[in-house]
């Protein structure tokens, strides 16, 4: 537990080696989530996951929960923590936007990416068209804003939510267990809702990070198709743009949660893009 500025965030490193692989999870997730990833690819180097405010171990941060927040969060942890770079950032699915932002914003730090089913900003940072409706009343939208809140934190505070979630796919027992119970916490329930709130401006914020030079980029995405598949996979292509040494891989056994479904997919991506930067650092 590190403290980043009045409150705690939680980060775990295992192994050893340069450069640092830090993980960075998706929407509602944390790093219990990549129990069966972290061990394996740090047989090869040192790897960190952490927990975003107020998700698993983490204490509650300042609001609006953005991608430049979650940026700014991430690197005084690093630095509070002495745990120097190079890194190799890890974003899964709307971990994505804050990696693409702090690559950008810590670009001397930043050794390479692997995005992992990342979600792809697209069209979001568009400016609204203008209108003339009236808008609303900030003191109604604050209303409805706590009713949300409580409706959707209320399962949580009377234990209803740890009642009826099942066991985690791909985790043993103890660690599906801890995960369960972390992630059902009001304190964990209101930053999904938070980071959702912020969702939007998120990945406007990714949006306006257009390239990341000739950083390299390792783009994995799932093999097997869900709804609006088409679409996904051609924004999963698109994210390719995004720096001049970049190539695409797939999880051919695996939806969106690779980490779940096929660690060894992950853990392959980031392995390959730690053995490519060492490649290309030495004399």
């Amino acid at each position: 537990m590190v403290d980043v500025g009045g409150y705690r965030l939680h980060i775990n490193c295992v192994g050893t080696g340069s450069p640092t692989v830090v993980i960075d999870a998706g929407w509602g997730d944390w790093s219990g989530g990549w129990s069966r990833v972290q061990p394996e690819a740090a047989k090869t180097t040192r790897v960190c996951t952490y927990d975003r405010a107020g998700m698993g171990y983490s204490e509650a941060g300042p609001l609006p929960r953005t991608a430049e927040q979650f940026a700014k969060e991430l690197h005084t942890l690093l630095q509070h923590a002495a745990i120097p770079g190079p890194y190799v950032l890890v974003g899964h699915s709307m971990g994505g936007a804050p990696v693409r932002v702090f690559a950008h914003t810590y670009a001397a730090e930043v050794a390479g990416v692997v995005l992992i089913e990342s979600m792809n900003p697209g069209e979001v940072g568009t400016p609204a068209p203008a209108t003339t409706a009236t808008p609303p009343d900030p003191g109604a939208v604050s209303i409805i804003n706590r009713l949300l809140t409580n409706l959707l934190t209320l399962p949580a505070r009377v234990g209803l939510v740890r009642l009826v979630t099942g066991p985690v796919a791909g985790l043993s027992p103890d660690d599906a267990n801890a995960y369960t119970a972390h992630s059902v916490t009001v304190r964990s329930l209101q930053a999904a809702i938070d980071e959702g709130r912020g969702m939007h401006e998120s990945l406007a914020q990714a949006r306006r990070v257009t390239t990341l030079g000739s950083v390299p980029l390792i783009v994995l995405s799932r093999g097997l198709p869900e709804d609006g598949e088409q679409k996904w996979q051609l924004e999963q292509t698109e994210l390719l743009e995004l720096s001049s040494d970049s190539r695409q891989v797939f999880a051919d056994q695996s939806h969106h949660n690779i980490q779940f479904e096929q660690p060894a997919a992950a853990v392959g991506a980031i392995v390959q893009m730690v053995e490519q930067i060492r490649r290309q650092s030495m004399p």
